[in-house]
């Protein structure tokens, strides 16, 4: 896979002291260096940059770009290195901008129901500041003990509870960040619910995979705790595509889960391998739902006699809090239980919920065409796949087997009125495939926005689009 960056290749060209750093931010020992080339796609390739800047605070970030645009070198933005698609990954000559050291959650507001937190913060610790003020942030995707807010913006990122509450973006009132000439730039309101003063680049910024910008701070939406635990149940799927039409029965029944998700038997197995959580080995799938909410009781029980009516077995409600921890426990370690198996490719598609049968049903097909393994996890409420392709080695046939097989499925989602990807990102495993989405006039648009904020193409090139 080639990285076209369309500017100038500095490989050999030295950092030297970038004015307006503070003390120790840049980085250029190779040693250090090394753990900041690339995220978690194990397949794409990742370059090696001139130095990293560990940025303490804005001002660093403001002075790497502003040295990196007057010396058109590329600059990669990086948060915890979570991702799954490779557009943290480095570029040959690249400035790496690490937003790890920003770490300060500068207000939690509980008049406002809001917080201001810096790039560099891990998503679950505003989910623990919240809870101190008698509140809570929705998003949890499922590396938010580890990924951090930077990251969770520049993709978008979902999690468990989407369904109800929607994406990072829905929890977003405004941010701070840098533009590529080493501006400073503030988007939204500062706390209101409501802000139509201009275009919303607030929103524009969300999703861009630093390609537009390295967002440094958040102010982030928070929500009131439910008033009382959310209420749990699990059931078994006899075959893999039934559990789309149990998800179907559920959206028909106008309940709203808080949180509907679903493992396949390839995953359940990963998981017990990795760590026992008494799962059933046998079982072709689990779907795990939950409702919070004064109606929870009322709701869970109508979710179940869906899922019986559906076709589901051993459809049980959690019996405790401890019980239901366990479950939720076991879907978070669906990701690195699987790729403690050896290589795979996380893919990440989206489509409508009503679609799901026919979105399993091609991941059968395209496992038996392409003799891979593939592990499918999703956050079912809101048609959102994660297919593991499982690879028995990183030889280059197997990596072309398993392209060409990830492919097929991103072409199969956007059939189905869908998207390549719901929350990873394209970073650059999936740019090549962003044509076949997006059509020439979307693209037109995207690359007249790239020119307007990055003139010279150094934020991220190659990624995104």
């Amino acid at each position: 896979m080639t990285i076209v960056t369309g500017v100038t290749d500095h490989r050999r060209m030295s950092v030297p002291e970038i004015r307006g750093l503070s003390a120790g931010a840049l980085v250029t020992d190779p040693q250090v260096i090394e753990g900041y080339r690339r995220d978690q796609a194990a397949i794409v390739p990742a370059g090696r940059p001139l130095g990293v800047v560990r940025a303490a605070s804005v001002e660093d970030v403001s002075a790497a770009l502003a040295w990196a645009s007057g010396h058109q070198v590329p600059v990669v933005p990086r948060g915890a290195g979570t991702g799954l698609s490779g557009g943290a990954n480095a570029i040959d000559g690249c400035l790496v901008v690490s937003t790890e050291k920003l770490t300060a959650i500068r207000v939690v507001d509980a008049a406002n129901s809001c917080a201001v937190a810096e790039a560099g913060v891990i998503n679950a610790d505003v989910g623990r500041a919240a809870a101190k003020a008698g509140l809570f942030y929705p998003p949890d995707p499922g590396s938010f003990e580890i990924s951090t807010i930077g990251g969770n913006l520049a993709t978008n990122a979902g999690g468990m509870r989407c369904v109800k509450y929607g994406v990072t973006r829905d929890s977003v009132l405004g941010l701070e960040a840098v533009l590529a000439d080493g501006t400073v730039l503030a988007t939204g309101s500062g706390g209101a619910r409501k802000n139509v003063a201009g275009y919303d680049l607030t929103s524009l910024l969300i999703g861009s995979e630093g390609t537009l910008g390295i967002i440094t701070s958040a102010t982030l939406r928070l929500r009131p705790l439910p008033p009382r635990p959310p209420v749990t149940f699990a059931a078994t799927i006899p075959e893999l595509p039934q559990a789309g039409h149990v998800v179907a029965a559920i959206g028909a029944s106008g309940v709203t889960p808080s949180l509907l998700e679903f493992i396949d038997n390839p995953t359940i197995n990963a998981i017990e391998d990795y760590r026992r959580m008494d799962l059933d080995r046998s079982a072709a799938g689990l779907l795990i739902g939950q409702a919070d909410g004064v109606s929870a009781d009322e709701d869970v029980a109508a979710m179940m006699k869906c899922c019986e009516e559906a076709g589901a077995v051993d459809v049980l409600r959690s019996d405790s809090a401890e019980e239901a921890e366990s479950l939720l426990a076991a879907r978070r370690l669906a990701a690195p239980a699987v790729m403690a198996t050896g290589p795979t490719i996380i893919d990440d598609v989206c489509v409508p919920p009503g679609r799901l049968t026919a979105m399993l049903e091609e991941v059968q097909r395209v496992s038996r065409d392409s003799g891979l393994t593939i592990a499918v996890t999703a956050h079912a409420g809101d048609g959102n796949l994660h297919p593991a392709l499982m690879l028995p080695s990183l030889e280059d046939d197997v990596v072309a087997r398993a392209m060409e097989a990830g492919e097929r499925l991103c072409r199969r989602a956007v059939e189905l009125g869908g998207t390549i990807t719901g929350e990873h990102g394209v970073g650059a495993l999936k740019q090549p495939w962003v044509s076949g989405q997006l059509g020439p006039a979307a693209l037109a648009a995207h690359r007249a926005i790239k020119a307007a904020l990055d003139p010279a193409g150094i934020l991220n090139p190659g990624r995104a689009f």
